[in-house]
């Protein structure tokens, strides 16, 4: 495959996660206002908090993803795809086989 198909394969399975997070979170959300509004003595309140918390900080991470892959979009328009931003040396194909995205070589990641 190449860069840009590489590129377009992580940009839509991060979007993918990305709805299915958003998915998940709204559902905590229907299931938290379904239940007692006492978090202190429902034993079920703390999980549901924790789960919410849980599925924004992975939905923060998947976005944050979706980024780098449109960065990286940037880089290949630019030519500057699949150079080291740190020794401008080339990044080897299997780091960008394994991270599309990635902005450095193994030894400055």
């Amino acid at each position: 495959m190449s860069a840009a198909e590489d590129l377009a394969a992580e940009r839509s399975a991060t979007q993918a996660r990305i709805a299915a997070l958003e998915a998940q979170i709204a559902g905590i959300v229907e299931t938290a206002s379904a239940s007692s509004g006492d978090d202190e003595h429902d034993p079920e309140g703390q999980t549901i908090a924790y789960d919410r918390a849980q599925a924004q900080a992975l939905l923060g991470r998947a976005r944050a993803d979706l980024a780098e892959v449109d960065a990286a979009f940037g880089r290949l328009d630019a030519g500057t795809y699949g150079v080291c931003e740190v020794c401008g040396r080339p990044i080897p194909g299997e780091r960008l086989e394994a991270r599309p995205a990635a902005r450095r070589c193994v030894r400055h990641a």
